[in-house]
């Protein structure tokens, strides 16, 4: 049903209809910024590349036919932002800090469940760019190998395999006695007492 209402509200922007493109907009907004976040990793350049993506997307609504969901489309257009910004920032110069800026830490957690996300979202940054964005397209954009292959410009096989090992380090970061690497004098304790 939304996807339908995506699509006329679309086909409608398409066609000059600006209310229809703010409500198409506004709709998703919190969805590309969510992608956009985790994909660059930093909140600043994240906000800076959810622009580019809703202007890009108001500039190329015309452009939207309608073979995917619009979903799928806004998604692969805030990735392309959000790679963009990347690469921007790639190309500014490193601050004269030499370990770089101070980590915020965050305040306490409400519950369990943000406590998690801010655990799964450092993980996410520390994976390397190619896995991180196969895995956000995957598990929360909830774009299917194909659409993630043509989203990214690559072969199904390959995002099968980037998702496979961005998951496999997101299970070691999230969990360090995963995959042998843990302290075997705790191990002892444990079985001591």
């Amino acid at each position: 049903m939304r996807d339908e209402r995506d699509s006329i509200l679309a086909d409608r922007a398409a066609h000059g209809d600006r209310r229809a493109l703010e409500l198409l907009l506004d709709r998703h907004v919190d969805r590309i910024h969510a992608v956009c976040r985790r994909v660059v990793a930093d909140p600043e350049d994240a906000l800076d590349a959810t622009q580019e993506a809703m202007i890009a997307i108001a500039r190329g609504i015309d452009r939207f036919d309608g073979r995917a969901a619009f979903t799928t489309w806004s998604y692969r257009v805030a990735t392309n932002a959000a790679l963009d910004e990347l690469r921007r920032r790639r190309r500014r110069p490193v601050p004269a800090h030499p370990d770089g800026p101070d980590p915020v830490a965050p305040g306490p957690a409400t519950d369990d469940r943000a406590a998690t996300r801010l655990d799964v979202d450092a993980a996410l940054r520390e994976l390397p760019e190619e896995f991180r964005v196969a895995v956000v397209l995957r598990d929360l954009c909830d774009l299917d190998y194909a659409e993630i292959a043509d989203v990214l410009a690559i072969p199904p096989g390959t995002v099968r395999s980037r998702i496979s090992r961005g998951r496999a380090l997101l299970v070691k970061r999230l969990d360090p006695d995963v995959g042998g690497n843990r302290d075997p004098s705790a191990a002892r304790q444990s079985d001591d007492g």
